[in-house]
C-alpha cells in the first residue's frame, strides 16, 4: 500500500480552532484509551507544556486539504546519555484507516532521531487497544514488555505494554544538549 502524502509540523497557538473541533469529534474514537485537550483551557495547558524543552507536539497534516489528521506528542524528553522520549499519538476520526498516523509517525521518528538527535522512543500502550499496537508495529516498534497499573486514564491505573524503537546508528554519541 502507498501510504497518503501528509506532513508533520509543530502545533502552534493558531491551530486552537481547529485542532479543538478535531478532537471533539474524535472523543468516542480516543475513549477510553486517551484524553486530550477539549477546551481553550485545555489547549493552552498543553500548549505551555510543549513549549518546554522537555516536550515537543506535531500535527500530522494530510497534504491534500493540510486538515489534521493525528497529533504525535514527544514527552518527557530526557538528555545526557538517556536521549530517550516517551511518545504519545491519537488520530482524528476522518482520517482512521487511511494511513496518515502510519505516515505521520514515521516521519517524527525520523526527526526525533535525526534532528533531536534522540536515541530511543517508547510507546506505552494498553493491551486492549489493538489500533494502536498495530499502528507501533508498522512503525517499527517492538514489544519490550508489560508494565502493571502503570497510567492513571480514565479513572483507574491501568495496564501498560511498552513498545519502543531507537536509532541503530553507531555514530550517535549522548548529545551535549542541556
Amino acid at each position: 500500500m502507498v501510504e497518503p502524502a501528509s506532513y508533520i509540523r509543530p502545533v502552534t497557538s493558531r491551530d486552537r480552532a481547529s485542532f479543538l473541533a478535531a478532537m471533539h469529534a474524535s472523543r468516542r474514537l480516543h475513549h477510553p484509551w486517551i484524553a486530550p485537550p477539549l477546551n481553550d483551557r485545555a489547549f493552552d495547558q498543553y500548549l505551555a507544556r510543549i513549549a518546554g524543552d522537555d516536550h515537543a507536539g506535531f500535527l500530522i497534516c494530510r497534504m491534500s486539504d493540510d486538515a489534521i489528521a493525528g497529533v504525535v506528542n514527544l514527552n518527557g524528553i530526557m538528555r545526557g546519555s538517556f536521549q530517550c522520549a516517551s511518545l504519545g499519538y491519537y488520530a482524528c476520526i476522518d482520517s482512521v484507516g487511511r494511513g496518515y498516523m502510519t505516515s505521520g509517525l514515521k516521519l517524527v521518528v525520523r526527526h526525533a532521531f535525526e534532528e533531536l538527535e534522540l536515541h530511543r522512543l517508547e510507546a506505552n500502550i494498553q493491551p486492549t487497544n489493538a489500533r494502536s499496537i498495530a499502528l507501533a508495529k508498522r512503525c517499527g516498534f517492538r514489544l519490550e514488555g508489560l508494565s502493571p497499573r502503570f497510567l492513571f486514564i480514565d479513572g483507574a491505573w491501568r495496564d501498560h505494554e511498552r513498545w519502543a524503537i531507537y536509532d541503530e546508528r553507531d555514530t550517535l554519541h549522548a548529545a551535549h544538549r542541556g
